[in-house]
């Protein structure tokens, strides 16, 4: 069997020391990868990593802001001169612009009365932190056998169903800041996975669902754990999994 074929798995989740991106951590770690747990505050990471050492997983926690390109670079560094590589990159890490809000009741993100800082606040998070972070790991990717990338999206970034008045987004607020935010991080997957596509780096988006998180002050209906499974499933292709896709837990979502 050759080395790169029992070789540690790695694996880097942005946002990670609470929700959807700890529940990632966690399944990542019980499959057996090494997961670095990226949090902007290091001593909630290290202790939502600690919590999940306590069940056998190797994870760690690193010191990543999004929107810090020394910080990203600095991460970069870290996982290159520790691992030399990388193979899945999650990038959870995201704001609703509205601190912690239900989708029905995100006043302040309708577009007649947004405040153009917090679209900006938003997306400097949402989506360019993801362009930052992801150009700043492609080249330890690239060293992979089987490098993904999971953008972590949301139902919300669907326009067939955010435009249909029967649908099920019909009875919330529209939303200037956070839906648009992931529509923009939608079409930059589908942008990644067509230039990377012939290098077989698989990249795709998941929409966990409405999950039990801080984000929604817990009023969703799914656990993190449920939540976390598309994205998982996608962090774990096989060679002939899709690519430039858009997944929740019962399949394609609708662009």
């Amino acid at each position: 069997m050759s080395a790169e074929a029992t070789r540690q798995k790695v694996a880097l989740v942005t946002g990670a020391n609470k929700g959807i991106g700890r529940g990632v951590a966690g399944q990542l770690a019980t499959l057996g990868m090494t997961v670095l747990l990226g949090a902007r505050d290091l001593r909630r990471g290290e202790e939502a990593a600690a919590a999940l050492r306590t069940t056998g997983g190797d994870v760690h926690a690193v010191s990543l802001d999004v929107t810090d390109p020394d910080s990203v670079h600095k991460e970069a560094e870290y996982v290159d001169e520790r691992f030399g590589y990388l193979d899945v990159l999650v990038n959870n890490a995201g704001i609703t612009g509205s601190g912690q809000i239900s989708p029905a009741d995100a006043h302040d993100q309708v577009p007649s009365a947004v405040d153009p800082d917090m679209v900006r606040a938003v997306f400097e998070t949402n989506v360019f932190g993801v362009i930052s972070v992801t150009n700043a790991m492609l080249p330890l990717l690239r060293r992979s056998s089987a490098p993904r990338v999971v953008n972590v999206s949301s139902h919300a970034a669907s326009l067939a169903l955010a435009s249909d008045p029967e649908g099920p987004f019909a009875s919330l607020l529209p939303s200037a800041a956070y839906s648009p935010s992931k529509n923009a991080l939608n079409a930059l997957t589908v942008q990644y996975a067509n230039e990377l596509r012939k290098e077989g780096v698989l990249v795709n988006a998941a929409a966990p669902g409405y999950v039990d998180t801080d984000s929604n002050n817990h009023t969703g209906l799914l656990t993190v754990a449920q939540g976390a499974a598309v994205v998982v499933r996608l962090a774990t292709l096989g060679p002939d999994g899709p690519t430039a896709g858009f997944f929740g837990e019962n399949g394609p979502v609708p662009w």
